[in-house]
């Protein structure tokens, strides 16, 4: 290699370095703004008093800043979720894995991700106006706003996770092991209980975990169904008690706190709890994940003793049992929980003397029930917001200017601020990301260094993103002086979802296949040439997917924006990336919670975004499904 061509190779791996290693640097920094802003607060309270005290006043006199409720406010409402949402998820994983005809597996795969591409605020306006409304005349209660709502909400916003991560921990199990079982005489269903998910079962215990990061992180959609009362529920199985969460509290009391308060470093200290606890679960279900994928590829020859696997197995049966009586007893009372706990007990007692056909006639019926009930609340939620959303669609609606509070007048300015604003983030996210991308799948040998970077993007990518939007304020608006601005917001959606352009362009790379390259290098081309004019070529429809998914999820946020750009209201468009600017989601928030009379203007700009949203991952999901049709590399 000419020494000319030998420094720009080095002066490229070390560009690509950078870009890689600039995950690992924002983590760093988002734990040091948030430390150097919780400190005061651990400092003049005390950390031990601040965890454990029990009331949380920070307007009283004197102040009280005990952050017990908050935290089992947040624990209650996880716990909850993982009791809807863990029997429908996996249930509908088995499905989609194992029952559905492939054009079935493809819709429901393809109802997954719509699922979860629905911004968390349009769950919360939709839980605001029809959820809690249907609990509160459903179990005769004075309001509908509680636990059980936003655990319900956050149940549904956890299932494309727990369904996706399960789907591919159980199609992952070598089919092998399902043609042996079946030779032996076993039924398909005793083939999925004894062989399948055994096999994929540290593959789901994942899914759980991160659908239980999912809801941990969760701010929107907690924040306008819960009723946001700082309280412990008295008794604490009451799922109709109002609760608060770590992510509620930072949401409704950051923007009126002032700078530099003890309140204001209270609000960080959460921050950090949340961010450690979040930073924890994901950790946990990252490392299983790796092992699931180390036995899969042979690397890992260490397997759980059968014994062992046994126990575990018994322990958390017993475990979910005991979480049904409890959730039981609290909705339907002790009479009506000793009935249908008997049932359930009796059936276990006697579940191997019934046959083997009508056995999994009963088990295939709850799998239908479970792809049922999530297609189910996927229509009921769009349903309800097209219906009453596109008759307010209407040229003056999409080009005017809001007025009367929102009332009246249109949405333009907003719609106009969220394209600036994801316009912005890609522009920045998407050369670091594909950059780190390319460095981790290209550059990069195996080594400590490369662990670290994997370790960092796993864990922004887990950030909850009210975390990206206090530190967007302390860091982008507070200590760089940039105020609340469009700039501010670019920069703070581009960390937000640089981890997914990031993973989702190193799949795409790692898709192409060796001989690609080899054929670059037999022909006396450098790496960087084998880069961008063979392999880029061939896995750019994955890295364009993974872009558009990227554009939908920061269309969508709320929370990172509404400390960093967002205002409600603003009659002409930024002339400055330093202006602050209108954004749909932020738009939405305060239209149905602050503003009386603003519903059908709220309806019709929740259609909007959704329809943006929708059609953004639609685009991913063709360009994905024409390159697989092709034979393509995605």
């Amino acid at each position: 290699m000419r020494p000319g061509r030998e420094k720009r190779e080095r002066f490229i791996g070390k560009i690509l370095l950078v870009t890689a290693v600039f995950s690992v640097i924002i983590v760093f920094l988002i734990i040091f703004f948030l430390f150097l802003d919780a400190y005061k607060a651990f400092q003049d309270i005390g950390l031990i008093q601040f965890i454990t005290g029990r009331e949380w006043r920070p307007v009283s006199e004197p102040a009280r800043f005990g952050a017990l409720p908050l935290i089992t406010g947040t624990l209650l409402i996880t716990l909850g979720t993982v009791v809807i949402a863990v029997p429908l998820g996996i249930g509908s994983a088995i499905f989609i894995s194992e029952l559905a005809p492939p054009r079935i597996k493809a819709f429901l795969k393809s109802t997954v991700e719509v699922l979860a591409g629905i911004p968390s605020v349009v769950f919360g306006f939709f839980g605001l106006i029809v959820l809690t409304d249907w609990i509160r005349v459903t179990f005769d209660r004075a309001t509908g706003e509680t636990w059980l709502a936003g655990s319900i909400l956050l149940a549904i916003m956890a299932l494309p996770t727990i369904i996706t991560v399960a789907e591919d921990a159980i199609s992952s199990v070598p089919r092998e092991y399902k043609e042996a079982s079946l030779a032996l005489g076993a039924t398909k269903w005793q083939t999925i209980k004894e062989v399948v998910v055994p096999s994929a079962m540290s593959g789901i215990a994942a899914a759980v975990i991160l659908g239980m990061g999912r809801a941990i992180g969760e701010t929107m959609a907690v924040m306008m169904v819960t009723g946001n009362a700082a309280v412990i529920p008295e008794p604490i199985t009451d799922v109709f008690s109002p609760i608060r969460t770590i992510t509620g509290s930072i949401g409704i009391e950051m923007g009126e706190t002032p700078t530099g308060s003890l309140h204001y470093h209270s609000l960080f200290a959460l921050a950090l709890i949340l961010f450690i606890m979040v930073l924890m679960i994901n950790t946990v279900a990252n490392r299983i994940m790796r092992k699931m994928r180390d036995r899969q590829t042979g690397k890992s020859r260490k397997s759980i003793p059968e014994k062992i696997r046994g126990r575990a197995g018994t322990t958390l049966r017993m475990a979910l049992a005991l979480i049904f009586l409890w959730v039981l007893n609290s909705w339907f009372g002790m009479t009506w929980t000793v009935l249908i706990g008997a049932s359930f007990a009796g059936a276990y007692a006697f579940r191997r003397r019934v046959p083997a056909k009508i056995s999994q006639k009963m088990a295939f019926s709850l799998l239908y029930l479970s792809v049922i009930t999530v297609i189910f609340f996927l229509g009921v939620i769009l349903y309800d917001i097209f219906s009453k959303g596109i008759p307010v669609l209407n040229p003056d609606f999409l080009t005017q200017s809001p007025r009367n509070m929102g009332r009246e007048g249109g949405i333009y300015p907003a719609i106009v601020g969220t394209l600036y604003l994801v316009l912005g983030a890609i522009a920045i996210a998407f050369p670091l990301g594909v950059g780190a991308a390319i460095y981790l799948n290209e550059y990069a040998k195996e080594s400590r260094l490369k662990s670290i970077i994997r370790a960092g993007i796993e864990n922004l990518n887990g950030t909850p993103s009210i975390v990206f939007g206090l530190f967007g304020y302390s860091f982008l608006v507070i200590y760089l002086n940039f105020g609340v601005s469009l700039i501010a917001g670019q920069i703070t959606l581009a960390l937000m979802v640089l981890p997914t352009i990031i993973r989702t362009s190193e799949e795409a790379l790692r898709s192409v296949p060796d001989s690609v390259r080899e054929a670059s290098f037999a022909l006396g081309a450098s790496r960087w040439q084998t880069t961008t004019c063979a392999v880029l070529p061939s896995a750019m429809p994955g890295i364009i997917t993974g872009t558009i998914l990227s554009i939908g999820r920061s269309a969508g946020e709320t929370a990172p924006i509404m400390f960093t750009a967002a205002v409600f209201t603003q009659r002409y468009l930024p002339t400055s990336v330093f202006d602050p600017v209108m954004a749909l989601p932020y738009h939405l928030f305060v239209l149905t919670t602050s503003v009386p009379g603003g519903k059908s203007n709220a309806y019709g700009t929740a259609t909007v975004l959704l329809l943006l949203v929708i059609a953004m991952y639609s685009v991913a999901i063709f360009i994905r499904s024409h390159y697989r049709k092709k034979g393509g590399i995605v």
